[in-house]
């Protein structure tokens, strides 16, 4: 596989900021540095196990070090996020349905929300706290994921 240019690589690594490539020098980037799933273009999609959500090879952000020789480096695009390649799998079948289903879940959770004010004895029900959702979703995605020894 044929290396970037150190042009290239210099030029537009200049800060920690996110790298703007070419489709073919990304692609390249993505084969490079992505060790555990192989892509083939990038309209490719992977499932972040961090932020749930969908996310395609020309959104995945590529940022490099500091004077343009650091080295380049992959992260999950949504805002706040800071996943790399190995918290990313292939969306299968079971997984679409499982996101399909916790999205679902997430709608009916925040109608009961709307809906419910008091509890019977007219007292405040405590709303569930976001962190409180996302990890309930991220447990019941990454548990069947988990390696036993």
């Amino acid at each position: 596989m044929p290396a970037i240019g150190r042009n290239v690589v210099s030029e537009a690594v200049a800060s920690s900021v996110t790298t703007k490539l070419s489709d073919g020098d990304k692609l390249e980037v993505l084969r490079r540095l992505d060790q555990f799933r192989q892509w083939h273009s990038l309209d490719e999609q992977r499932y972040c196990l961090v932020c749930g959500n969908l996310i395609s090879g020309r959104h995945v952000q590529v940022a490099g070090g500091t004077r343009g020789n650091g080295p380049l480096r992959l992260s999950c695009p949504t805002e706040r996020c800071n996943s790399i390649p190995m918290d990313w799998v292939l969306p299968t079948d079971e997984i679409l349905a499982k996101i399909e289903k916790m999205a679902a879940e997430e709608r009916e959770a925040a109608e009961l929300r709307r809906t419910a004010v008091t509890s019977g004895s007219d007292k405040p029900v405590r709303p569930v706290k976001a962190h409180d959702d996302f990890m309930s979703r991220l447990l019941k995605l990454v548990l069947p994921f988990k390696r036993y020894s």
